[in-house]
């Protein structure tokens, strides 16, 4: 474990190697879950506010289920969370013309109508945080790809050689400043040259 202010990193985020495959995977992680992307309370301002900007990217029945549940809704696991169609795919969702799942938050944001790129959980995984119960100001940063659906990825990340950390350095800087990812890099680096 690593303690970086009042974060404690798994070892593995710097240990372990990763490197999406979208052409094996297909977005699965938009769909593969036991509910929608979950959301900080800031990003439910993005929806509202944002909401006339995404809404051209996203399908008919996302559209329906957006209309039909809200931008957002509460799960009682996971908190504010994307609604999803029938309960699996993001109802922010679309499959692009090779059936790769995409996010039409994100493709708003690659065409420069939107200055927000899509939720943090999103951009972290397979990084997720968890809060702790005992103390609101700790953070538990954990590596935890889906085992079978992430398989690809796991493989991919081994044969480029490119660590967890390394492979998310966009949305760590995007969730927790530049400082902070250049002090979990020096981390890395002192622990894989033995610690000296």
């Amino acid at each position: 474990m690593i303690a970086i202010d009042n974060k404690l990193i798994s070892d593995e985020v710097i240990e372990e190697q990763f490197v999406c495959d979208l052409s094996r995977c297909k977005g699965g992680c938009c769909e593969d879950g036991d509910a929608g992307a979950p959301l900080e309370h800031d990003e439910l301002d993005e929806l509202i506010n944002n909401y006339h900007i995404i809404e051209p990217y996203l399908t008919s029945e996302g559209k329906a289920v957006i209309n039909k549940y809200g931008k957002y809704t509460y799960d009682t696991s996971f908190g504010w969370v994307t609604p999803t169609i029938k309960g699996e795919m993001c109802a922010y969702g679309y499959r692009d013309a090779k059936g790769i799942l995409k996010c039409a938050i994100e493709q708003a944001y690659n065409d420069g109508k939107l200055g927000w790129k899509k939720p943090i959980s999103c951009h972290l995984f397979p990084i997720r945080i968890k809060k702790s119960k005992q103390d609101s100001d700790l953070e538990y940063v954990n590596y935890e790809p889906r085992e079978d659906l992430c398989a690809a990825a796991c493989k991919l990340g081994k044969q480029l050689k490119v660590p967890v950390y390394l492979f998310l350095k966009e949305s760590i800087i995007r969730k927790y400043g530049q400082e902070f990812y250049d002090t979990l890099a020096a981390t890395a680096a002192h622990l894989n040259n033995g610690g000296q």
